[in-house]
């Protein structure tokens, strides 16, 4: 039987001192090499790129209320539209997990003080600010209609005056946002090779972990096909060099093979680390050993692997070859296998469990039925004649936000209020976390559902008017877009509120059996004061419920059945 780490007796022995109090000042933060620190500036800068993108997507919506003009003429709509996509994808999605929570809880998790190179940490820290900054650049410069995609020839084509500045902008400021995501998953790759601590083994990691790894090698992957196509695409708009432009003898379908080799498996990067969060929090409230363990370790890494291989279904209606697109439909059904072991072992994992429907739980079960939905209606989409009709409409703007919102805002909502008593010292109010997830889910669903009857029925997506039948289905969908960000700010706001009037954190308030949560709430400067002991990280049976400290405390060892730990 593992035994528990001696760390977690630290909430009888606090230190005095933890992260937030060591230092102060702005250089203190500006300066730091603490990976602590550093996760916390990403989770604000991320969490503020968040709102920018909603706001302007409820622009969107509200001007999609009526066919007519509701609010902008259409050249707004479409800089709107553009900024939306632009900011949530490459601002806010992609480095919402890996770079503020990955950041913050892989090195305790770990059981080591920091990343191994915390000086590049904090370099890919403000490279993504630098990319940030070219993002408002272009928002200044005027108009940007080209789609998040940034596809060719809308992006390629000569144009002069503020536009042109503004999408050069935008570009840049993507490739210089790939360097940042780059230099994170070189960090997190070396930090789990070599700072593991003695005992845990790749098969006694947590399986945040492995979602970590997994997205890491994917960013060292891919993101130099992005950042390589983005300069190309910049030296054709400045110097009139022939990549993509026909008018120039380029292929504006080269744009969309490198664009795509680089974005589906950046859908991973996004998802992957969401549903490490969500193993972690499945297993934990639930109270059971997590089911099917290297079923779903492995499985990670497929995804990792397989998500290279079928960009060409985003291109069926491209012209490329009929052999082509045959192969790229199987590959797609092909990398829904390892998604769907993860959705069973969750669900094994609770059977027969003692759930807790705390707030990051009530998050981990809306992300279990939104992703479910996101990933069958995938299936349509990766289904020749049926994509051929779907292709374009409303079904796929569903299908990807049911995928990316439904999946990686929602895990990172959950990965946030489980770790918030961790990061902050602070217990938020259960009550009005709840509150706000129910507005989430129930937005989410108005918001996006009936877009997929809008879909089937060829509403084309982008437009910035419609046909009057299609009315009925935008008025939901707005309405739900409104709940949905009037949820997100209840959600935020009982977070925040909880600094100032939450009562203290224990070290261990929802018994975990991790490392991160055998230290202190918020952690010391160094992690641990010693090499914490490793155990089996999802035996439930180490921990126990302690009514008098109102938190979970080790059991001792005479006390374990075993019962937790089996498979």
């Amino acid at each position: 039987m593992a035994t528990v780490a001696e760390p977690m007796l630290a909430h009888k022995h606090e230190p005095e001192e933890n992260y937030l109090t060591c230092s102060s000042g702005f250089l203190s933060w500006a300066m730091t090499l603490d990976h602590k620190r550093i996760g916390v500036m990403y989770l604000f800068a991320v969490t503020a790129s968040m709102l920018l993108g909603g706001v302007f997507a409820l622009l969107v919506r509200i001007e999609l209320l009526t066919p007519d003009k509701t609010l902008m003429d259409h050249n707004t709509y479409n800089h709107m539209f553009t900024l939306h996509g632009a900011v949530m994808v490459f601002l806010f999605i992609i480095p919402s997990i890996p770079a503020a929570l990955g950041n913050f809880i892989l090195p305790v998790m770990l059981g080591a003080k920091d990343v191994a190179f915390p000086r590049l940490n904090l370099a890919s820290f403000y490279l993504w600010v630098a990319g940030a900054i070219f993002f408002l650049m272009a928002i200044a410069m005027g108009s940007l209609d080209t789609g998040w995609t940034f596809y060719t020839p809308y992006s390629s084509s000569v144009i002069s005056g503020s536009q042109a500045g503004g999408i050069v902008a935008a570009v840049f400021g993507a490739f210089i946002l790939g360097f940042s995501s780059i230099f994170t998953g070189l960090n997190f790759i070396v930090t789990v090779h070599t700072l593991r601590p003695p005992g845990m083994t790749w098969f006694r990691m947590p399986l945040f972990l492995w979602a970590l790894y997994a997205t890491s090698v994917i960013q060292l992957l891919a993101t130099p096909v992005l950042g390589i196509t983005l300069l190309l695409l910049i030296l054709e708009r400045t110097l009139g060099i022939g990549v993509f432009d026909p008018a120039l003898g380029g292929d504006p379908v080269l744009f969309q093979h490198f664009f795509w080799f680089y974005s589906h498996p950046a859908v991973y990067i996004m998802i992957l680390p969401a549903m490490g969060i969500i193993s972690e929090l499945i297993a934990t409230f639930s109270r059971r050993h997590i089911f099917g363990y290297r079923f779903i370790a492995y499985s990670s890494i497929a995804i990792a692997l397989l998500g290279f291989l079928v960009w060409g279904h985003h291109m069926f209606t491209s012209g490329q070859s009929p052999l082509a697109t045959v192969i790229f439909s199987a590959l797609t059904f092909t990398v829904s296998i390892p998604s769907a072991i993860k959705v069973f072992n969750w669900l094994a994992t609770m059977y027969k469990g003692s759930i807790s429907l705390a707030t990051p739980m009530l998050y981990a079960q809306s992300f279990i039925f939104l992703f479910t939905i996101g990933g069958l209606t995938g299936l349509f989409l990766g289904t020749l004649a049926v994509d051929i009709h779907l292709h374009d409409t409303y079904f796929v703007v569903a299908h990807f936000h049911y995928v990316m919102m439904g999946g990686t805002l929602i895990a990172f909502l959950g990965g946030m209020y489980y770790w918030w008593p961790k990061i902050t010292g602070k217990m938020y109010n259960e009550l009005w976390g709840a509150i706000g997830c129910l507005m989430v889910f129930v937005g989410f669903n108005l918001t996006f559902f009936p877009q997929f009857m809008l879909g089937s029925q060829g509403m084309p997506r982008r437009y910035y008017t419609y046909l009057p039948h299609f009315q009925g289905y935008h008025v939901i969908s707005t309405i739900g877009a409104l709940v949905l960000g009037t949820g997100i700010g209840v959600a935020l706001a009982t977070l925040l509120w909880s600094l100032w009037t939450g009562r203290k954190a224990p070290a261990n308030p929802w018994g975990g059996v991790t490392l991160e949560w055998t230290c202190s709430s918020p952690p010391p400067l160094a992690n641990f004061e010693k090499t914490p002991t490793v155990g089996d990280p999802y035996d439930m049976e180490q921990v126990k419920w302690d009514a008098k400290t109102e938190s979970w405390i080790p059991r001792p060892v005479s006390e374990r059945t075993g019962n937790s730990a089996s498979h």
